[in-house]
């Protein structure tokens, strides 16, 4: 007697007989990811504290394992660190790296703007010069934060303008860890209003078309706040 012959795949007869377990939503790191992200950006969780795999894992309704992968993508863009037994942190910078992170930042939001400036139209000259009346009611209103949140949105808008979505996502990724520096000082700006203000040259510069002034005065403008950060930083932390 022969064997059968098998004309068609063989399909499990109970649940318990899979091969393979469902998989979770593609993308369900990169979300874990961008929310303890937005954590960081909003001072909810601050330099050095520790960041529970178990927490995080209830509150959002997973398992660790995608949570340990958002950990480890984070850890990989210098924002969390992991130590042998003890978990994951925020990372803390020093006065050092936040000089080398600002160095990085002016010289990337320089080449945006110079690619922004033969894209730019005035439609978005205006939405940028929108921007700054927020921060100066921001200032007004004494709302330091939020006008911290703000001046970072100005120059991501900036950036978008350049049209390289590569350079976005990196200043994405040095906006927030200057953010996560900074977080602990409870101050930024001496005079939140000036530096407000401190935007309208670039507006001017944007509108006249001016690639000699705008890169100057962006360039003045970047490194005035890297001295005052970085020294308020070496004043709270040395």
């Amino acid at each position: 007697m022969t064997d059968p012959k098998v004309t068609g795949p063989i399909e499990p007869s109970d649940a318990n007989d899979a091969l393979f377990s469902e998989l979770p939503s593609a993308d369900l790191a990169s979300r874990i990811a961008d929310q303890v992200l937005q954590a960081i950006s909003d001072s909810r969780l601050t330099p050095g504290q520790k960041v529970a795999e178990a927490r995080l894992a209830r509150e959002m309704g997973t398992s660790r394992a995608p949570v340990r992968e958002a950990l480890r993508l984070l850890e990989s863009q210098g924002l969390i660190v992991s130590h042998p037994r003890r978990g994951f942190f925020v990372r803390s910078y020093d006065a050092d790296e936040l000089h080398d992170i600002y160095d990085l930042r002016e010289c990337l939001e320089l080449h945006a703007a110079e690619a922004a400036l033969a894209r730019i139209t005035d439609a978005d000259i205006d939405k940028l010069a929108a921007q700054v009346e927020l921060l100066k009611r921001l200032a007004h209103d004494g709302l330091m934060q939020e006008q911290v949140a703000q001046d970072y949105e100005f120059h991501r808008m900036l950036c978008v303008l350049g049209g390289n979505m590569r350079v976005v996502r990196l200043f994405d990724q040095i906006a927030t860890q200057l953010r996560a520096g900074i977080s602990l000082l409870g101050r930024v700006y001496d005079d939140p209003t000036e530096i407000a203000k401190s935007h309208d040259i670039l507006i001017d510069a944007l509108r006249q078309k001016d690639a000699a002034l705008l890169r100057q005065e962006l360039k003045d403008h970047l490194e005035e706040a890297r001295f005052q950060v970085v020294a308020l930083f070496r004043n709270d932390r040395g």
